[in-house]
């Protein structure tokens, strides 16, 4: 291969690569990742606003519902970022499984196959992941998820859009500046566990 070949094929590469950060997505229905929240104050209920528990420097706040959204949660930082949007989680209106087949194909012709499966091993949760990295190094997650009973999760067709980097730079504010801050439920207790409480007899 000489050195024109070779200079061509490398100059293909990066202009592919750049393609590909370009069309990182940062938007769902107009709400956006990494903005504001005061810019969608006519489309959310800021009278909704509650932290989130365990994630108390992050806020979620409820959207208004439209034609293609029954709801919705927009959660943004109070602590690294304030008023930064850091996830959007959208419920559609559609709620039946041939509507998610068909969305589903729409995101795959899109972004391609998903990164990884979600769901359970039972089908009652179908949900595919899909994994970014935008121009500014920074990782994006998005799920699109279809349940189809009545468990923890809402029934019908939902999206949750989240920009990773800035969930965890909140977190390690928090932290930072609450350090006798208890830990995650996922986390070890300090206390003595009175097991006789959480056992059924």
């Amino acid at each position: 291969m000489n050195k024109k070949s070779l200079f061509l094929i490398i100059i293909g590469i990066g202009l592919a690569y750049g393609t590909c950060l370009a069309e990182t997505p940062s938007q769902v229905a107009g709400f956006k990742l990494g903005t504001d929240i005061s810019l969608y104050k006519d489309r959310v209920d800021m009278s909704t606003a509650l932290p989130i528990r365990y994630a108390e420097s992050i806020t979620e706040v409820e959207i208004k519902s439209t034609d293609l959204l029954t709801s919705g949660l927009i959660a943004y930082g109070t602590c690294a970022d304030p008023g930064k949007v850091v996830r959007i989680k959208l419920k559609y209106a559609d709620s039946g499984r041939d509507f998610y087949n068909k969305l589903l194909s729409q995101f795959e012709k899109k972004f391609g196959k998903p990164d990884e499966w979600r769901g359970d091993p039972f089908h009652i949760v179908i949900a595919w992941k899909w994994s970014f990295v935008d121009k500014a190094k920074n990782r994006i997650s998005l799920i699109l998820q279809h349940n189809k009973l009545d468990t923890d999760e809402k029934i019908g067709n939902s999206i949750k859009f989240t920009l990773t980097d800035a969930i965890e730079k909140e977190r390690l504010c928090y932290e930072k500046s609450h350090p006798g801050a208890s830990v995650s439920p996922t986390g070890t207790s300090p206390v003595q566990i009175n097991w006789d409480m959480l056992i059924p007899k």
